[in-house]
């Protein structure tokens, strides 16, 4: 019997200079493994839903490449839990 492989999801919180919201949310829709983008009012600015297939995936994701963007000024991730 084969095991099947566990992803690593995970809500992403995050906050935005003033003026980037929606921008940050739709460059996010377009990385590989999220999931949903979505510029919300209030704070944090974006929430995305991430999914990918392990812990090192998941740092590369938010540190690599969320961080980095252009308009992020923070990130808060929370791991779902199984």
């Amino acid at each position: 019997m084969q095991m099947k492989k566990r992803s690593v999801r995970a809500y992403v919180l995050i906050h935005a200079r003033a003026g980037h919201s929606k921008k940050v949310a739709q460059a996010l829709a377009h990385l590989p493994g999220v999931r949903s983008a979505h510029a919300c009012w209030g704070v944090p600015d974006v929430f995305a839903y991430v999914e990918v297939g392990s812990q090192r995936e998941l740092d590369d994701l938010v540190m690599e490449k969320i961080q980095k963007m252009d308009g992020v000024e923070r990130t808060d991730t929370h791991i779902a839990l199984e």
